[in-house]
C-alpha cells in the first residue's frame, strides 16, 4: 500500500507552482540552486534545515512552524525556550501532547493572557 502522506518534496512543487514560481526564480529567491529545489522536489535529497524550510514558506506565504515540522525539524528558538525551562517546559508539552487544535489555541491565548499578553 502506497503512502498518502505528502512529503516535503510534493508539497514544495505544489506550493511552488501554485504561487507561479518557476524553478530558478524560486531557487534564486531562496538563495540556493535550482538543482537544489529540483533535488528536494524529486525527493532525491534530504529536507532543508529548519531556516531554510521557514524561509520557503515565507516566500509562499505558508506557515514556518508547519513547514519546518514537514521537514522534520524543530524551529531553532525552541531549544533555547526549553532551556530556560528545563523541567517545565518539557512537562508543559508533554501534557500538551494529543490536545485538539481547538485546545492548543486556548492554552496558548492563557499563556499569552498570564504573560501580560507579551508574545
Amino acid at each position: 500500500m502506497a503512502s498518502t502522506a505528502k512529503t516535503f518534496g510534493k508539497v514544495l512543487r505544489e506550493r511552488r507552482l501554485a504561487c507561479g514560481f518557476g524553478l530558478r526564480e524560486f531557487a534564486q529567491m531562496v538563495g540556493v540552486s535550482s538543482t537544489y529545489i529540483s533535488q528536494l522536489e524529486q525527493e532525491n535529497i534530504d529536507p532543508p534545515t529548519a531556516e531554510r524550510a521557514a524561509k520557503m514558506a515565507g516566500i509562499l506565504g505558508e506557515n514556518a512552524d508547519e513547514w519546518i515540522a514537514l521537514a522534520g525539524r524543530v524551529p531553532d528558538d525552541l531549544e533555547g525556550i526549553i532551556q530556560k525551562e528545563p523541567i517545565g517546559m518539557p512537562a508543559l508539552l508533554r501534557e500538551a501532547n494529543g490536545l485538539t487544535a481547538e485546545q492548543l489555541k486556548r492554552l496558548a491565548e492563557e499563556a499569552k493572557k498570564m504573560k501580560g499578553g507579551k508574545s
